[in-house]
């Protein structure tokens, strides 16, 4: 090749300071020269400035890059690889009236950018949700929480519907059986029972209430506990039995099972007083075995001196009286029916109001003109207590006109 002539090399534009921007001015063929050997055939490195800019060649670690807005004459700029700003600063200084568009080309690639990432978070959020787990003891702990606290019969799970739903939230559980089911609930309420006797334990006053009822041709006693928490002075409660109460629900029955569940949870020293109804029954039954705390020995006039002045002279006649042995084994095993030990008893004041309401109102029927408005206005009541009770026709049309069905009241509310 030639030696290019004198004039023709004062064509050729001198390189800029950094050595990243070189103009060339001539035929491609006399400028490349030498630099053959480093092209390649590398795509366009910025296919958005196709429109603008043409890739060349590599040379070094910088691109040869052709503007074609200079055409016909010939112009190369070298950019790095990693940047155009190269090419930025030729549009900025040859050509300012086509930076806009040159802004244009950048803008648009920014925007195309971010279309990828919808996917790629949606990849991610999924991988996340489809990683969850459950074990198996917990799934087992959630059937049991849903049948205790649910009130829920044993056989509920055993019905094909809930093994179905269970098995659309997590396909590899396992359902428990009911004999399994069973031992889990019996571990559970010794557990609480456990609980419960430890939170009482460092009590030291305690109050029950109790009541006993029928339901479904069985008897049923239940018992509450409550105390205030020493440390924080909250009211706390607690059910401590809802049992099964065999036979009549008389006065030594009902202080038996009482007394069996104070000592089972072991209060029966500290529980200061029992609240109940009124009825028969648990009266007696604290009047027999229940503490009295006006059990002290007084006189027939209120004197206590002259009861224990007596209490001496019956000790000096009894010393007189000759010593007669007996066997104390005997008097241990006997049955005497005062085993129970029963605290102070408290009734309930609201079913006292009721018993008022009720009971102590028939007494003023004793005057004549109260007995004639209090049997008009009962016996219209009675009658429409009766009419929806025997007609369901009678009962909608009530509710209808009055958005809620009677209510019939018995002897104590």
């Amino acid at each position: 090749m030639e030696a290019p002539a004198a004039g023709s090399a004062a064509n050729v534009t001198t390189p800029v300071a950094d050595e990243e921007h070189l103009d060339y001015s001539g035929e491609l063929g006399e400028l490349r020269g030498g630099d053959e050997d480093n092209e390649d055939n590398v795509t366009h490195p910025w296919p958005y400035l196709q429109e603008i800019f043409s890739y060349v060649g590599v040379k070094d670690s910088s691109y040869r890059i052709k503007c074609l807005l200079c055409l016909p004459r010939v112009t190369e700029i070298l950019a790095f690889k990693n940047s155009p700003s190269n090419l930025k600063k030729h549009i900025e200084r040859k050509h300012v009236g086509h930076l806009k568009k040159y802004e244009e080309l950048t803008s648009r690639k920014r925007k195309r950018a971010p279309e990828t990432l919808p996917n790629t978070s949606t990849i991610k959020q999924t991988t996340l949700v489809n990683t969850r787990t459950v074990s198996q003891r917990s799934i087992d702990k959630a059937i049991l929480k849903y049948v205790v606290q649910g009130l829920q019969p044993f056989h509920v799970f055993e019905q094909q519907p809930f093994r179905d739903f269970v098995k659309e939230l997590q396909p590899n559980a396992k359902i428990i059986s009911r004999l399994t089911l069973c031992s889990m609930t019996d571990d559970a309420s010794m557990g609480m029972k456990k609980a419960v006797t430890e939170a009482m334990r460092g009590v030291d006053h305690i109050a029950t209430t109790t009541d006993c009822w029928s339901a479904r041709r069985r008897s049923f006693i239940g018992v509450t506990g409550h105390w205030i928490d020493p440390n924080s002075l909250k009211r706390c409660s607690a059910a401590l039995a809802c049992k099964q109460l065999r036979g009549s629900h008389t006065f030594d029955v009902l202080a038996s099972a009482l007394n069996d569940i104070h000592s089972e949870f072991e209060i029966r020293g500290k529980t200061m007083r029992t609240t109940t109804d009124n009825g028969s029954n648990f009266i007696k039954a604290f009047q027999v075995f229940g503490e009295d705390e006006n059990n002290n020995a007084v006189g027939s006039d209120g004197d206590p001196d002259n009861a224990s002045q007596r209490g001496e002279d019956e000790e000096d006649q009894e010393g007189d009286e000759e010593v007669e042995f007996v066997d104390v084994s005997a008097l241990l095993n006997e049955d005497d029916g005062l085993e129970f030990q029963l605290p102070q008893h408290q009734r309930c004041a609201c079913h006292l109001l009721n018993l008022i309401a009720t009971v102590d109102a028939m007494k003023a029927t004793s005057n004549e003109a109260y007995k004639k408005v209090y049997r008009s206005t009962f016996g219209k009541c009675n009658a429409l207590w009766n009419k929806c009770g025997r007609s369901t026709l009678a009962a909608e049309t009530v509710e209808d006109a009055c958005s809620l069905q009677l209510l019939r009241p018995n002897g104590t509310r």
